[in-house]
């Protein structure tokens, strides 16, 4: 063989790379099932770590071989999958050596990898705690990096996910008792709940006899009213006669006036005693039934009255205000006093 035709043979099998190569500065070519390109990747299972994956020809061959995480794979089969994750070969390397990558934190070893008989909620608590370890030990420094604040990203989601699966363990830990609640609930609603439907239905049932006792006890205020005050005004005389001095009264005679006259203040004590409004009951003591005043607010102005509240900056209403003006943004309804704006959130 010639030595051109030795060069002629090596350029194909140094093209093979030229995918991967120009892959690996964002130039990427045609992509097509059943049509791998030699090189070296990687790819994510859902809501695992990445794996890494190199696909070439071996020994110069014509038969092309993939092996994803150091287990051979049909290169078909994982093409399409990790074609847009080119990786370096040293970034292969390191992390066929157990070294992850840069852009990636190393995952948490939890209890319960060689037991299944582990409880959920402690595995995946110390799942948590292993994260959030790593989390602030790394953000004791500024991120300077892409690599480091990919590792961010990577922690957020993480944290995402332990969230959901905390809510969904959650979820199935409390069903049960959700269910014997709701029995619970179910046994007790008659007991609960309907006397209120009675108890108001005597109150209203009563009312009307209240409502007699009411004038009764009115008319007799007025009767005792009119009594007292002529009590007072017999009390009166009385006072001014017994205070009167007559030389041709005798000191029994002034006894007498002055006992009548404290008989009569005492008298118009009693009447106006009786004269005081009395309460409207009815029952026994321990089961009484009558009326009780209680304090309420009636709102007569309710534009006078939320200025007020926002006069005052009271917490609650401030709140429950920001609440609706979100509702009405996210509906594009914009009112007055209000404003709609985007804002960056970082996700």
């Amino acid at each position: 063989m010639t030595e051109q035709s030795i060069g002629q043979l090596a350029i194909p099998l140094v093209d093979r790379w030229t995918w991967w190569q120009n892959a690996l500065k964002g130039e990427f070519g045609s992509i097509h099932d059943g049509d791998p390109q030699q090189g070296y990747y990687r790819v994510r299972p859902k809501g695992g770590q990445w794996e890494p994956v190199a696909i070439y020809y071996p020994d110069d061959s014509d038969q092309i071989v993939a092996y994803r995480n150091g287990r051979e794979i049909a290169a078909d089969d994982i093409w399409t999958w990790c074609c847009r994750n080119p990786i370096t070969f040293e970034a292969y390397e390191k992390a066929m050596a157990g070294g992850g990558f840069d852009d990636e934190p190393a995952p948490v070893r939890g209890v319960g990898d060689n037991s299944g008989e582990v409880d959920p909620f402690d595995a995946l608590r110390i799942e948590y705690l292993g994260e959030v370890e790593q989390i602030a030990e790394f953000m004791k420094k500024p991120v300077k990096t892409q690599a480091e604040a990919d590792k961010l990203a990577v922690w957020k989601d993480r944290l995402s996910r332990i969230k959901s699966r905390a809510v969904a363990l959650h979820k199935v830990e409390k069903a049960p008792h959700l269910e014997a609640g709701r029995q619970v609930d179910n046994k007790w609603r008659e007991l609960k709940e309907e006397p209120d439907t009675y108890i108001e239905k005597v109150r209203l049932h009563v009312k009307p006899f209240f409502e007699e006792l009411r004038r009764a006890e009115e008319e007799r205020q007025r009767k005792a009213r009119e009594a007292a005050a002529e009590a007072q005004r017999r009390a009166d005389e009385a006072a001014a006669k017994a205070n009167q001095t007559d030389d041709n009264q005798d000191a029994v005679q002034r006894e007498a006036a002055k006992q009548a006259a404290e008989e009569a203040a005492a008298q118009a004590r009693q009447a106006e005693k009786d004269a005081a409004a009395r309460k409207v009951t009815v029952g026994r003591t321990g089961a009484r039934m009558g009326y009780r005043k209680q304090t309420v607010g009636k709102i007569t102005d309710y534009k006078a009255f939320t200025a007020a509240l926002v006069d005052i900056e009271h917490k609650d209403f401030m709140e429950f205000a920001d609440t609706l003006a979100n509702r009405a943004a996210k509906a594009g309804m914009k009112l007055d006093g209000m404003e709609i704006r985007e804002e960056e959130v970082i996700r």
